[in-house]
């Protein structure tokens, strides 16, 4: 089954977790796509793993909080596969730290990134998608947009302002036949997790999805008919809860 055939998909943060999974996930169900990641090196290597199991993919660096390096991003894009009409918005970047003496400067580059990188991506992809009547947005947030708890304040504060950033931009391209997705995962085994002591230690304590039923939730919304608009996806594991 391949329901995405002739579509042109964009991931950022491709190269691993989640923007991984989807850039498998998608190319499996026939997109064409493009994996960007601050890492050419790691989309180097999920494009290599697309085109093995005889998908089209291209690898681009790209650093999101960057908006020339968006642009040019999808221009190279453009340039190969024709213009993008699905983007999944996944780049993004934790912290575990208090309001009380956390790093400034990592708050300011977590925002950057979490929250102006999926702006600079919308704002590079959506205008043909416009003016073609047809397209998705999928914004990866999480359940801490839903959600509040003590210990990753700045996070959470990105991922609140993604589901207004989500809702706005659904309303904004309703007209426009271009359907916006927001994903809202709870916690989520991948290499961004496990990459901290405190990350590690959820996984032992909470049930947690993997990478693969995310991309699984993102292939769904998307490959519904044009006439169906997937707004929202809440996903939770099943056992205890963070």
């Amino acid at each position: 089954m391949t329901p995405l055939r002739d579509r042109i998909a964009m991931v950022t943060g491709g190269g691993r977790g989640i923007g991984e999974a989807a850039s498998l996930a998608l190319a499996a169900a026939g997109a064409g796509v493009a994996v960007l990641d601050l890492d050419p090196a790691a989309a180097g290597e999920v494009v290599q793993r697309i085109e093995t199991a005889g998908g089209t993919a291209i690898a681009v660096a790209c650093d999101v909080a960057d908006y020339a390096s968006v642009a040019g991003a999808t221009a190279r894009v453009a340039d190969t596969f024709g213009a993008v009409d699905l983007v999944v918005a996944n780049a993004g970047i934790g912290d575990y730290s208090a309001l009380s003496d956390g790093d400034v400067q990592r708050w300011r580059r977590l925002l950057e990134v979490n929250v102006l990188g999926v702006a600079h991506v919308v704002r590079a992809t959506l205008a043909p998608m416009k003016a073609a009547g047809f397209g998705d947005v999928v914004i990866m947030s999480s359940i801490a947009g839903r959600e509040t708890w003590a210990g990753e304040p700045i996070y959470i504060a990105s991922k609140h302002a993604l589901t207004g950033l989500g809702g706005s931009l659904r309303r904004e391209c309703a007209a426009f036949g271009v359907r916006v997705t927001l994903v809202e995962p709870t916690i989520v085994d991948t290499p961004l997790v496990r990459g901290t002591e405190l990350g590690r230690e959820e996984l032992d304590r909470y049930a947690a999805l993997t990478a693969d039923d995310v991309a699984r939730a993102v292939v769904y919304a998307v490959s519904q008919p044009p006439a169906v608009g997937v707004a929202e996806i809440l996903l939770r594991a099943v056992g205890p809860e963070a």
